[in-house]
C-alpha cells in the first residue's frame, strides 16, 4: 500500500471561503465543459477527454450507470491513468490547500479522490460540485446587486472611464473582467470569457466587496447591457439606471490623446506581446478595420469609405514610419459624430442624481469627500 506523503484534509461546502480566498480547484470535467464555464482560480485537469466522456454518456443513455462506470474503467489503460495521476500530483504539489470538483461530485470526482489516495495523494473535493458551486455564486450575484450601493462613473467614450476606475478606492473594473472595452472598437487580445465565466467573476467581485467593506457603495463604469458579447445581468443594468452619477468630462483633444493610446499604443502592445512584432502588427491592424466595418450600417455607405480611407492610410503610416497621429482624425469624427450623440441619448434616460462632474482631479477630489460622508449616500 502506498504512503501518503500528504496530509489528509476534510471535503468541503464552504463556498464562501473559497471565492473570498480565492482557493486553488482542480476541475477534473472534461475540457468542454470547463470551456463553457468554470471558476477564475480553476485549472482543467480532467479525468475524461471529451471523447471519452462521449462515450461514457452514450453508454449510460443505452445501457444504464453501472454499464457507463465499467466503460469508464475500461477507458482507463494503465497509461492514461499514470498520465492522469502526474497531471492531479503536480497540480497538488503547486496547490496543497486547494480542493478538486468535477459537475456535481459524483463518480468522476470520488474516482479521481480514490486513485489519488491510492498514490499517496489524498485530496479533498468540493461537495456538490461545480453544480453547487455556481449555485452559490448565481444566488450570491442576485444578494449583491440588491444589498450594494451603486455609484455609476459615466462620461462619453474617451474621458478615461475605465483608467480612473482602476485609480479608485471601492470600485470594480467590469470591462476587465469582461476583457473588452466596452466600444465598437474594444476588442482585447485574448478574446473575452464565456457568459458563465463572466457571470461567476462579477459575482465574486462583488462577493468580496460586500464582505470587506460591508455598507460601502461600489463604483461601476456606466455600461450598456453588453460589454462586448458578455452581458450583465438586467437587474444589475436596472439598478445601474436608478443609481447615482458621476461625469467625467474632458476636451476633445484630450480625448483623442486617450483613445491613441488605449486603442493603438496600449492594444498594439498587448499583441506584440502575444505574436511578435509582425504577426502582432498585423493583428492589431486587422482589429482596427473589422470594428470599423461592424459598424458600416450606422455609420453609411459614403461615410464608411472615408473613414476606412482615412484608417488605412493610418496604418500604413504607423508601419512605415512609425508614427501614430494619422489616427488622430479618426479618433475625433468617431467620437464627435458616432459616440457623443449615442451618449447624450443615453444620459437622457438615466434617473439617477448626478453627484458632480469634472475633469479627472476634480472627480479624484469629490469621490474622496463623497467617501468620507458615505451616510449620504447609503441606501434608505
Amino acid at each position: 500500500m502506498t504512503t501518503s506523503v500528504h496530509q489528509e484534509r476534510a471535503n468541503t461546502e464552504d463556498f464562501l471561503s473559497i471565492f473570498l480566498q480565492d482557493i486553488p480547484l482542480m476541475d477534473v470535467r472534461a475540457p468542454v465543459e470547463f470551456a463553457k464555464g468554470s471558476f477564475p482560480t480553476a485549472t482543467n485537469a480532467p479525468i475524461l477527454n471529451d471523447r471519452q466522456r462521449e462515450l461514457i454518456g452514450t453508454c449510460y443513455k443505452k445501457e444504464g450507470p453501472e454499464a457507463a462506470v465499467a466503460m469508464g474503467y475500461k477507458l482507463a489503460t494503465d497509461d492514461v491513468r499514470a498520465q492522469r495521476l502526474e497531471d492531479w500530483q503536480s497540480f497538488i504539489n503547486k496547490h496543497p490547500e486547494g480542493y478538486l470538483f468535477c459537475f456535481r461530485g459524483g463518480q468522476r470526482s470520488h474516482i479521481t479522490q480514490q486513485w489519488l489516495k491510492e498514490s499517496g495523494y489524498p485530496y479533498p473535493l468540493v461537495k456538490g460540485g461545480y453544480k453547487a458551486l455556481r449555485r452559490f455564486l448565481i444566488d450570491e450575484l442576485e444578494r449583491s446587486i440588491k444589498d450594494i450601493p451603486f455609484i455609476i462613473l459615466s462620461g462619453k467614450t474617451g474621458t478615461g472611464k475605465t483608467y480612473l476606475i482602476q485609480q479608485l478606492p471601492y470600485s470594480i473594473d467590469l470591462e476587465g473582467l469582461a476583457n473588452h472595452r466596452g466600444s465598437s472598437f474594444g476588442r482585447r487580445y485574448g478574446g473575452q470569457p464565456s457568459q458563465i465565466d463572466f457571470e461567476n467573476r462579477l459575482s465574486i467581485a462583488l462577493l468580496k466587496h460586500r464582505h470587506k467593506h460591508p455598507g460601502m457603495p461600489v463604483l461601476l463604469e456606466d455600461e450598456s447591457k453588453l460589454i462586448g458579447r458578455c452581458s450583465l445581468p438586467q437587474e444589475m443594468r436596472d439598478k445601474m439606471q436608478q443609481s447615482p452619477l458621476i461625469l467625467l468630462e474632458e476636451t476633445m483633444e484630450e480625448r483623442v490623446k486617450i483613445g491613441l493610446k488605449e486603442y493603438v499604443t496600449d492594444n498594439l502592445a498587448e499583441f506584440i506581446a502575444a505574436y511578435g512584432e509582425q504577426q502582432g502588427f498585423e493583428q492589431f491592424a486587422e482589429g482596427l478595420s473589422g470594428s470599423l466595418y461592424r459598424i458600416r450600417r450606422r455609420l453609411g455607405g459614403e461615410r464608411y469609405q472615408q473613414l476606412t480611407d482615412i484608417l488605412e492610410n493610418a496604418i500604413q503610416q504607423h508601419k512605415t514610419d512609425g508614427v501614430i497621429e494619422g489616427y488622430s482624425p479618426l479618433i475625433s469624427d468617431l467620437l464627435s459624430n458616432y459616440y457623443d450623440p449615442m451618449y447624450d441619448y443615453q444620459l437622457e434616460q438615466k434617473e439617477g442624481e448626478i453627484l458632480f462632474r469634472g475633469n479627472r482631479k476634480k472627480i479624484q477630489e469629490s469621490y474622496s469627500t463623497l467617501l468620507a460622508n458615505n451616510d449620504t449616500i447609503a441606501p434608505a
